[in-house]
């Protein structure tokens, strides 16, 4: 399994607006292209000036998946964001291969 991770810092003036529009519009449009498993928002609880952090969290079966959404979506939703947030936010992404998962 792949995990795509955003993490992103968000400015404190739009953190509400942002968050309603994360779980209401742009989460469900990437889950809508029906190549992610699973979706996770987790709060980063670190000493932030100016804003608060996220990590954005997209668990894929494959790379093959991973790459069709690089290929096919990630362009036009990351652009969808840009034109709201781009001055009020910084994001970086990482992509991680789950080797191994542990259940207790």
């Amino acid at each position: 399994m792949i995990l795509y991770n955003v993490t992103v810092s968000i400015d404190y003036d739009v953190n509400e607006s942002w968050l309603k529009w994360m779980k209401e519009t742009h989460i469900p449009n990437v889950l809508s292209t029906g190549l992610f498993i699973e979706n996770k928002i987790a709060k980063i609880h670190a000493e932030e000036d100016g804003g608060i952090s996220y990590s954005i969290q997209y668990l894929l079966k494959s790379w093959e998946d991973y790459h069709h959404y690089i290929d096919n979506f990630s362009a036009e939703l990351q652009k969808e964001y840009q034109l709201k947030y781009a001055n009020k936010s910084v994001a970086f992404r990482t992509v991680l291969e789950i080797i191994h998962v542990a259940i207790p």
